[in-house]
């Protein structure tokens, strides 16, 4: 097996370069004893909307069950719009199938269906997933709505949702870093190698039926951002992925599949040395750690 030291030490100057601290593991879906590549990896990390992959699944396996009609409507209120994409930040209320309300949640990371969907399952259904899989050092308890009301209790002891933008504009880079939702050891979080499991699951069919796993790796397959993990890889590789942002947080955890049909589970995690809003250079830094790293697995 070829060493994957250099390798490593590549990424982790892809991740100084851009001004980030980077975690990442990266190995071949179905190659139980194949070659890994590691930065980090089993360092707890924020998951922020990663954590989306986890509650499709769970919906998949309850449509699946016959516990879930992925038919059936609901609105999307007030109560869920807190800005954001898609139907977070619509001015009006809107009524989506449930299997819709999944399609927005991974294709553009909506948080208002990521909650509807959240309160229809329940954290449980969530949880049976890590369980199943034996995600030991994944905690998934909070949904959206409570990540938010938690940075602006953070922020601003009293204010509300609807001030959650405004607070974190005029907050200061001392104030973010007390955020307990960019602290592993308070939000969503897990390791680079147990989201790298839940994909490799997910991609054999060992997460849920057949049908529910082919239900979540096609929305997957239509994420509409590409200046993360797709960046660093040409037109006819196929980049199925599931960002996550947070102030100071850029990741992306997917399956990158060459023309040859070999895939790839890779999972990137950084934190910023900056809270800056945009972060080109971070979020380019995933697309080129994780190419370098699968190019080493098909090097080897």
């Amino acid at each position: 097996m070829s060493d994957s030291t250099g390798t490593a030490r590549q990424i982790r100057d892809v991740f100084a370069a851009a001004g980030a601290r980077g975690y990442l593991y990266a190995r071949e879906i179905g190659v139980s004893d194949g070659p890994q590549v590691e930065v980090e990896a089993d360092e707890p990390v924020v998951l922020a909307s990663v954590f989306k992959i986890a509650v499709a699944v769970a919906f998949a396996r309850a449509v699946a069950a016959g516990r879930l009609d992925p038919a059936e409507r609901a609105t999307i209120g007030a109560r869920f719009r807190i800005g954001g994409i898609g139907t977070a930040g619509y001015s009006d209320d809107t009524e989506l199938s449930r299997r819709d309300q999944a399609l927005v949640m991974m294709t553009m990371s909506d948080n208002a269906t990521t909650d509807a969907l959240w309160y229809r399952l329940g954290q449980p259904a969530v949880q049976s997933v890590i369980d199943d899989l034996g995600l030991t050092r994944t905690r998934i308890t909070e949904s959206c709505e409570d990540l938010f009301l938690g940075v602006v209790r953070d922020l601003s002891p009293g204010a509300s949702l609807s001030d959650l933008e405004e607070l974190i504009r005029q907050a200061s880079p001392e104030d973010l870093a007390t955020l307990a939702a960019i602290d592993p050891a308070q939000a969503n979080a897990s390791t680079p190698r147990e989201i790298a499991r839940l994909l490799e699951a997910v991609w054999t069919d060992q997460a849920a039926e057949p049908p529910a796993c082919e239900q979540v790796r096609s929305m997957m397959r239509r994420q509409i951002y590409a200046h993360r993990l797709s960046s660093g890889f040409e037109s006819g590789v196929e980049v199925a992925g599931k960002t996550g942002t947070l102030p100071g947080i850029r990741n992306e955890a997917g399956v990158v599949t060459y023309p040859d049909g070999r895939s790839y589970a890779v999972t990137v995690f950084t934190r910023a040395h900056s809270y800056a809003d945009r972060q080109p250079a971070v979020d380019a830094s995933i697309g080129r750690a994780g190419r370098l790293a699968v190019d080493h697995l098909r090097s080897v």
